[in-house]
């Protein structure tokens, strides 16, 4: 699987360690240690504890993935779980995305991480989560834990230690254009929080632990950060591999992937100012999801005055510079990365351009062209949830074969 964490990650962590216990810059730093302290020592229980718990047997991890997602919301509807049921069995879907800690930083279900029920995170949506995950196995799903890491006002508003703060207002949290607060991606404690979700999620049986919000704050007012724990000089990068290293490291023989920005597949030349670059995740995760949602790159991107309208040039495009630069990476370094992308399955609410079928469908023979041999599959991106069998079956047949 991932190969092992060379010596220096070790040190970087150990360095990023050491910047957690930071002094704010608006506060003295007596009232910074206690939570500190107490914090670490509350996430690391529950981040070693969970292994205590049953383990389930490991699931054969799918050569093609052909997913849908759902929130926590739908995860706790039936109407919805039924509706995949349905997916599922009709050969149409072979796996499911399931939040269980969203961009909101509420926790789905009553988990074993006494960090998140000390926080109010756990939302109670999914009432039985055996049952939940015996269901979707059942139906022979491969499911996947969908955890919002740096994005996260429950933990921000109830650590403001660690939370971004306003440079022109200190008392204030900073918030991105959502009006959500952040965590300091330098904050260990938050390292140590998320680790912890994604070992008790391993320990109830989900398959795949995936990652997003993996970065720092990309909108917003971003020149009114104040960073209480990152000393601004540690380049962004660098602070997010180190977090890539510490879940290799504490879930190792795990199955994790990792969400990317779109641009981050095509994008060579820096970090795109939010600590993002393909090359750093690829030692330590198992799928790297690249984003490429054609509404989201900026007029301009390939010639193209509106990339919505094209679809397949920028999925294919995007994917297949992603893949030569895993290539070139693999020439000097091992990483067992497969490449399998979010698509976008959503119309934005001002462009001129349906996400039919026919545009999805465009998008998967994007990214089979693309990858090739190394097609691994694909996620689709649904925020409302929907997915009507029929459509579905449409997407998917010219794409891939059931499996």
């Amino acid at each position: 699987m991932r190969h092992i964490v060379f010596a220096l990650g070790v040190l970087g962590m150990a360095a990023l360690s050491l910047l957690a216990f930071a002094v704010l810059r608006s506060q003295p730093a007596q009232e910074q240690e206690a939570p500190e302290r107490l914090l670490t020592s509350q996430a690391d229980t529950a981040f070693h504890e969970t292994e205590l718990l049953q383990e389930k047997p490991p699931r054969i991890v799918r050569e093609e993935t052909k997913g849908v997602y759902l929130t926590r919301w739908s995860a706790g509807s039936e109407v919805r779980v039924a509706q995949v049921l349905e997916l599922a069995r009709q050969g149409k879907v072979n796996s499911v995305v399931v939040d269980i800690k969203d961009s909101g930083g509420s926790v789905a279900y009553d988990s074993g991480v006494l960090e998140a029920a000390a926080l109010g995170a756990e939302r109670g949506n999914i009432k039985n989560i055996a049952l939940f995950l015996e269901r979707f196995h059942e139906a022979g799903l491969y499911v996947i834990a969908r955890i919002a890491v740096f994005q996260d006002p429950v933990f921000a508003g109830a650590h403001p230690e660690y939370a971004l703060r306003k440079e022109s207002s200190p008392q204030e949290l900073w918030t991105d254009n959502k009006g959500l607060a952040w965590v300091d991606p330098a904050a260990r404690a938050a390292w140590e929080y998320n680790a912890a979700l994604a070992t008790d999620a391993f320990s109830r049986g989900f398959d795949e632990v995936n990652f997003d919000y993996v970065r720092f704050p990309s909108d917003g007012n971003l020149s009114d950060i104040s960073y209480p724990v990152w000393d601004e000089e540690m380049p962004m990068r660098e602070v997010i591999s180190s977090f890539y290293e510490y879940l290799d490291a504490g879930l190792r023989n795990k199955v994790i992937s990792v969400d990317l920005f779109g641009l981050a597949a095509a994008d060579t030349w820096d970090d795109m100012g939010i600590g993002q670059v393909l090359e750093d995740a690829l030692p330590f995760f198992d799928f790297i999801s690249p984003m490429v949602y054609p509404s989201h790159f900026a007029p301009g991107f390939l010639g193209f005055k509106n990339p919505d309208e094209h679809p397949y040039e920028v999925v294919n495009f995007s994917l297949q510079r992603a893949r030569e630069r895993v290539a070139e990476f693999a020439k000097t370094r091992e990483s067992a990365a497969k490449l399998r992308p979010w698509l976008q399955y959503f119309d934005l609410v001002d462009s001129k351009v349906s996400y039919d079928s026919s545009l999805i469908r465009e998008q998967i023979r994007a990214a089979e062209d693309a990858l090739g041999k190394d097609f691994a599959g694909f996620l689709l991106w649904n925020p409302e949830n929907v997915y009507p069998p029929e459509e579905v079956g449409e997407i998917t047949k010219e794409g891939v074969d059931a499996l």
